[in-house]
């Protein structure tokens, strides 16, 4: 077992997620050498201290830096309970994996976070390549959703799903568990849902939702940056929520009262530069406040249907299929294998023919074969060795 997966194992343990310190320090050192001076093997020295310093400062984080002897104290309780070959033997119990950046399952868009990009991504469901910012739209609101938040919620997720996007939330009650439910009945996309969690991945919170959570891990992805056996605290609510917002192109909040956990992941999109939507309520329903006065402060689009969402993530005009019969229309006469392929193929960055060969299951003379008839259907496109999907297809 390679060290660096071990070392990035024992540091999500070790430090809490948005650790500012803790993560310049691995950027600053690597994964390895910060897990050393974590645990007081190794010194950190003047040179690496400024370095952190710079990184910190350079994003906006400089003055709660009191000191790498200050971490050092904040992260000594921990030290005694690390364990990463017991985390990782519990996640190949459960049939997950430890996701750290340098996998090719790992993520791109969450390098957009900078210095807030986690450690690593504890994960359970299918082992496939999660689509792109601009094929993933986040649906959040309120956890004691009114009837119309829950009807507004599963028409957007069906019809987002439908269209081929992946619909991210957080497992919680109320419009999370709406919008997971509708993208998994909808979901024409390889991954149709993911839940992004604030506790371990081996215990599904809350427990009213494990059946629905068992079904996102059977047919999309459950992902959280905390190791196995952590507790759901408040602040890992809120720590969470920025990286449901840098996985989607969209952040869409369907209701929300006027202080919610929705407006801070609506926030983080912001920050990042995302799209953020907002669906009107009336204006006696206290749960819809939230989303008003996202409206009102100019920092949210008012969206009342799934099209008006896809434009958003979408603002170059590139087609988007409207329906799961449009997409079947436009694939009449592939096989089998080649719609796999063709659903193993990424939008964005091109893969090599190893990579498909372990996304779609299907052997190499399968894979060349394959991308052959859909190079000359116009589907995919060869660019420096690797291949993607074509424009006309996604």
């Amino acid at each position: 077992m390679d060290n660096e997966r071990i070392a990035r194992a024992s540091l999500s343990r070790l430090m809490e997620p948005q650790d500012a310190a803790g993560l310049a320090l691995v950027k600053a050192a690597g994964a390895a050498d910060a897990l050393r001076i974590a645990t007081g093997q190794l010194s950190a020295g003047p040179a690496l201290e400024q370095e952190i310093t710079a990184l910190l400062a350079d994003n906006g984080a400089g003055t709660s830096w009191a000191g790498i002897g200050a971490a050092l104290k904040r992260w000594a309780p921990r030290i005694p309970d690390l364990a990463p070959e017991r985390d990782l033997a519990t996640m190949a119990r459960l049939g997950g994996r430890l996701l750290v950046p340098s996998d090719d399952l790992w993520p791109a868009q969450l390098a957009d976070l900078g210095i807030q990009e986690p450690i690593c991504l504890w994960w359970r469901g299918l082992e496939q390549l999660l689509p792109g910012a601009s094929r993933c739209v986040a649906l959040v609101g309120s956890r004691d959703s009114t009837s119309y938040g829950a009807s507004v919620t599963g028409d957007l997720a069906y019809s987002l799903a439908q269209r081929g996007f992946t619909v991210v939330s957080g497992g919680a009650y109320g419009i999370d568990a709406h919008a997971h439910r509708a993208a998994l009945a909808g979901g024409s996309a390889a991954v149709p849902t993911i839940a992004v969690m604030a506790g371990g991945v081996d215990r599904f919170y809350p427990s009213g939702n494990e059946d629905l959570l068992r079904a996102v891990c059977n047919q999309g992805a459950v992902l959280a940056e905390v190791p196995p056996g952590s507790a759901p605290t408040r602040f890992r609510f809120l720590q969470r929520n920025r990286l449901i917002a840098a996985l989607s192109a969209v952040t869409v909040v369907v209701e929300a009262r006027w202080r919610s956990g929705a407006l801070n992941t609506a926030h983080h999109a912001e920050t990042l530069g995302r799209a953020v939507g907002a669906v009107p309520g009336s204006v006696h329903s206290a749960n819809s406040a939230g989303c008003h006065r996202l409206l009102r402060d100019g920092g949210a689009v008012c969206v009342t249907d799934a099209g008006e969402i896809a434009e958003l993530a979408s603002p170059s005009g590139e087609a988007l299929p409207e329906t799961r019969a449009a997409r079947a229309a436009e694939h009449d006469g592939l096989t089998l294998e080649d719609l796999i392929l063709l659903d193993a193929l990424p939008l964005r960055s091109t893969s090599s023919v190893d990579k498909l060969c372990t996304v779609a299951g299907l052997s190499q003379e399968s894979v060349r074969a394959g991308l052959g008839r859909l190079g000359l259907l116009g589907l995919a496109v060869s660019e420096r060795g690797g291949w993607k999907r074509s424009k006309a297809s996604a």
